[in-house]
């Protein structure tokens, strides 16, 4: 593209031209002019008219480029892809383009003169305030998001970038709303993916609780029903027991007293020998009821404690089983609450009953300490181990002896170990919590 004259070379042009004509009109008032003058002057002007038509010539075509330019300019101005806006320092639009005014919703036209700041929400109106304060408070370009005033949903948001010139200023406005929008739109899917992952793990929760309360309700009714054939292997025991001892005691004591009637050949030493095999069959009655009483509730743990009932029983399964037991515990052992000591002597017979039947030990150990948090029970023997899962999803009363203790242990909040290792026989573990008055 050529250049187009500048203002000076236009004046000299002129000057020139002038000039010439003054030359001119010299010539003509000349009196005495030659033939080759007149030649030569015609010349000059010949070249001279040469000169000024390809100078317009110039000037046209710099003309038709200059409008050209200005048509290019004017479309990429009016249609490029961002809104243009001319500002003065009060917010009156001086200028915009066609985009801008589709932007804001309002002929161009109608734009100029108008405030900026009422085509912002009301909401933002005095963050734009600030804004256009910041602007024409300095040289450097600023920037903000704000929301256009209007009536559909959801309303134009836009970023608008300004920066001061003189006193105006050029701001461009970009529009932002279909990038709120999927931003939105994404914020709600990320709460939605979290609310159905929150579901997801709530429902599995959920699953998982259920079956186990399936799996616990299976185990109750197995545990009901081994508890139900326990109670009735052990109404069975007593009654044999009761048969087999205490009513043929009692039947062999009917025959001595029967025996006691007076005879005419009964002496004296006869009668005290019949009277004294009777007291011996009366007391060894007394002592199976004795020991039935203590099986089923020892009177001396609710009289004097913890401790020395649980001294009578092992002195007695030291008599029974021929197994040497030891207890070792800490003096305010007998200050415990009724039940937990209750729970505690209950865990210590059943495992002491399971030493005897299945351990095949030589020695047993009754340990009871107190721990910072718990009151801690262990009992150890040197006997054959066993595998504790397998006896635990075996039915029978070995079963039901350990789900028994975990039960009673549970009623108090205590908790129940077993630990069986060959070669190192088996360790009960029960603890349960200390309790302040």
């Amino acid at each position: 593209m050529q250049k187009q004259p500048s203002s000076s070379q236009a004046a000299q042009l002129r000057s020139r031209a002038e000039a010439r004509l003054r030359e001119q009109k010299k010539l003509k008032a000349g009196v005495a002019k030659t033939g080759a003058d007149s030649r030569r002057l015609l010349h000059e002007l010949e070249v001279h008219q040469i000169e000024l038509e390809m100078q317009n010539t110039e000037l046209r075509q710099a003309r038709d480029e200059l409008e050209a330019a200005l048509e290019d300019y004017t479309d990429l101005y009016d249609f490029a892809p961002s809104g243009y806006f001319t500002l003065g320092a009060t917010g009156a639009i001086l200028q915009a383009n066609l985009t801008g005014a589709t932007l804001v919703g309002i002929e161009r036209s109608r734009l100029v003169g108008q405030s900026f700041g009422q085509l912002i929400s009301a909401g933002f109106r005095p963050a734009f305030s600030t804004f256009l304060e910041q602007v024409f408070a300095g040289e450097a370009k600023q920037s903000g998001d704000f929301e256009l005033a209007g009536k559909g949903q959801p309303l134009p948001f836009v970023n608008i970038e300004a920066q001061r010139n003189g006193q105006e200023c050029r701001a461009t406005v970009v529009d932002l709303t279909a990038r709120k929008v999927a931003e939105a739109a994404r914020c709600r899917l990320e709460v939605m993916t979290a609310s159905n992952l929150k579901l997801e793990q709530e429902i599995i929760r959920r699953k998982t609780l259920e079956q186990t309360l399936k799996t616990s309700e299976q185990q109750l009714r197995q545990l009901s029903h081994e508890i139900l054939l326990a109670q009735e292997a052990e109404r069975k025991r007593i009654s044999r027991e009761l048969h087999d001892t205490v009513l043929q005691t009692l039947v062999g004591i009917s025959v001595h007293l029967a025996s006691l009637t007076p005879k005419p050949a009964d002496n004296p030493a006869s009668l005290r020998r019949k009277i004294a095999q009777t007291q011996l069959l009366v007391e060894k009655s007394l002592a199976m009821v004795h020991r039935f009483a203590v099986e089923l509730r020892p009177t001396v743990l609710d009289d004097l404690g913890l401790i020395p009932a649980l001294h009578t029983f092992m002195k007695d399964f030291m008599k029974r089983t021929g197994v040497r037991a030891r207890l070792t515990a800490y003096a305010a052992l007998n200050q415990l609450p009724l039940d937990q000591s209750a729970v505690l002597y209950r865990v210590a017979l059943e495992a002491l009953n399971n030493v005897a039947i299945h351990a095949q030990a030589s020695t047993v150990e009754v340990e009871i300490e107190k721990l910072p948090d718990w009151i801690c029970l262990t009992i150890t023997d040197d006997g054959k181990s066993f595998n504790v899962k397998r006896a635990l999803r075996t039915n029978g009363n070995g079963r039901l002896g350990l789900l028994g203790m975990r039960e009673r242990l549970e009623m108090v909040g205590g908790k129940f170990s077993i630990k069986s290792t060959p070669g190192h026989g088996t360790t009960v573990t029960a603890r349960i919590p200390v309790t302040t008055e």
